[in-house]
């Protein structure tokens, strides 16, 4: 095991700590004694206090526990974030019961493996995706809806500085399902809050996780894993109860969900929530609320640093922004801190690790890095096929152990079996990602396991030519996939989004460009130009769907 990062290690913070033996909603009661009057959620100009957060997660918790909801039970989330999501994350835990999170953007069939893998009891959504709920088998008795705009004044708003179309999206007078719960009713609740039971070993969360082939799986986590990488961002960022936190991350995904979610409400600080991503609108956010710290997404910051309005941006107040889920692009990175003086901090964590394993230290970062295993954490480079510990430079598959780690895939003991192994006496997870570590001892990811290009015997890595080819100009994202080449056996092919700007672009120039800034055999043989770039929600460029998209066209 490389120590060697230790030089680089944050001042004043251990090198690892002890999970709390408490349930997450403690967290959350605590604050409430401690700041009842600071705000804790701001939501389209709407303000929640710590005491009346607390105050609608028991009624819900007591709601919950009426409706016959036990210890263990699974809970389905489906909501963009907003008020209602919060208090219904801490109201299911607070009942005892586990949280299930879902992507918005699913449809029915999605939905209904969710439904019937988990064995959820009851579901928590908005109207306007009840139909897909409805559609994938959920019986409107088991549902409570909700309307986003209903915790606002009067239950709607008036549009006034949000972007274009918000303000008829939220008013939306969609019919709620006949038979199903308001959420209204549920928070009218006046039975006494149930007594919480469960405690750091009782499971908590079951995220799903896309995975590269067949269905999503649900990762196993508990209490402890969850609490152990809220309170070790707390410490590791230096964060505080007088913090003000962007939270744009889609909250259904691990990352918003613990150390945008969890670990704001830990620290007492305040969370200004958007349920959409709009460039505009969170650059007005940042400046009207103060923002102090804004994790994302990088391509969050390309969009908002493509912006017409780019220059009467104000993120004086930032202390810190970063993120993961994809590397930073150096050119972003550059003009960032040319622009505002801020250092763009990458972290690196999956949905099975609660989101970071590892992440820069904030005083000694890397650009395009990981940067080094997180509090507790035991990461190591491998040969996949050998499972031999590879020295220092040399790229294989990175290996994880920490209290952070989940405990495993819900039913499925043999995905399970085959994530784990057992190395240098610990149990290790196997992160699938193919990377390697410097001699300080910061890890750097070179691609997934499966994503390479084998252009004659040439490796490809596609995150690599991605990175070259944003500091074009007149490229706002890209996107490497591979094509397939008589020649060669396959080739690669860029998917571009233009610039605004550089409309006239064209692949020959795109290429002459390439050809002078990367090893010849990197550069895109084809190029296709699109409007956008497919993504999750939660705002990674979909590679696989466009690469299926290729392999399709035979």
């Amino acid at each position: 095991m490389t120590r060697a990062h230790h030089k680089f290690w944050p001042a004043r913070v251990p090198h690892a700590i002890s999970p709390p033996a408490t349930a997450l909603p403690d967290n959350l009661f605590v604050n409430a004694r401690r700041f009842p009057d600071r705000p804790a959620l701001v939501f389209l100009g709407q303000t929640t206090t710590y005491a009346e957060l607390a105050a609608q997660v028991q009624r819900l918790a007591a709601w919950l526990a009426q409706r016959g909801i036990r210890r263990g039970d699974r809970v389905l989330v489906g909501l963009q974030n907003c008020p209602q999501l919060v208090i219904a994350h801490y109201a299911i835990l607070g009942a005892d019961a586990v949280v299930v999170p879902v992507n918005p953007m699913n449809r029915a069939a999605e939905l209904r493996h969710l439904i019937e893998d988990s064995g959820a009891v009851l579901a928590i959504t908005s109207a306007d995706l009840s139909a897909e709920w409805l559609a994938a088998g959920m019986a409107a008795r088991d549902m409570v809806v909700t309307h986003l705009a209903e915790v606002l004044p009067g239950g709607r708003t008036d549009g006034a500085g949000l972007p274009p179309g918000w303000a008829d999206w939220l008013n939306a007078d969609i019919a709620l399902p006949a038979g199903c719960t308001p959420w209204a009713e549920a928070q009218a609740c006046s039975a006494a809050p149930p007594t919480m039971t469960v405690g750091a070993d009782d499971l908590a969360l079951l995220p799903y996780t896309s995975g590269t082939t067949g269905n999503p799986k649900g990762c196993m986590h508990r209490h402890r894993s969850l609490q152990h990488n809220v309170f070790a961002g707390c410490l590791w960022a230096n964060a505080n109860h007088e913090d003000v936190v962007l939270g744009v991350v889609p909250m259904f995904h691990i990352t918003g969900m613990v150390v945008v979610l969890h670990g704001t409400l830990a620290c007492g600080a305040a969370l200004v929530l958007m349920p959409r991503w709009q460039r505009e609108y969170a650059a007005r956010l940042i400046q009207e609320h103060r923002v102090t710290r804004w994790t994302n997404i990088p391509t969050m910051v390309i969009d908002l640093l493509a912006s017409p309005q780019v220059d009467s941006f104000d993120l004086g107040s930032m202390i810190s922004i970063g993120g993961g889920g994809a590397a930073m692009p150096q050119a972003i990175a550059e003009r960032l801190w040319q622009r505002w003086g801020l250092r763009y901090m990458e972290g690196y964590g999956l949905t099975e690790t609660a989101a970071p394993s590892h992440s820069n230290p904030y005083d000694a970062p890397k650009q395009q890095c990981l940067g080094v295993p997180y509090m507790s954490c035991d990461a190591r480079v491998i040969d996949p096929d050998t499972l031999r510990e590879l020295p220092v430079g040399e790229s294989g598959e990175i290996i994880v152990h920490g209290p952070m780690v989940f405990a495993g895939y819900w039913g499925r003991p043999e995905a399970t079996e085959a994530a784990f192994l057992d190395f240098d006496g610990k149990r290790f997870f196997r992160t699938g990602d193919i990377g390697y570590v410097d001699a300080d001892g910061y890890f750097f990811m070179t691609d997934r396991l499966k994503r390479m290009i084998n252009a004659s015997g040439f490796k490809v890595w596609p995150s690599e030519v991605e990175n070259l080819m944003h500091a074009h100009p007149g490229i706002a994202e890209a996107c490497i996939i591979s094509a397939p080449d008589a020649y060669r056996g396959e080739t690669v092919k860029a998917v571009v989004v233009r610039r605004a700007g550089h409309e006239s672009l064209t692949a020959e120039q795109l290429r002459d460009w390439c050809k002078a800034n990367m090893a010849a055999y990197k550069v895109p043989a084809l190029v296709e130009f699109v409007d956008s770039l497919p993504k999750s929600g939660a705002g990674k460029v979909m590679w696989r769907a466009l690469q299926e998209r290729e392999k399709a066209k035979g």
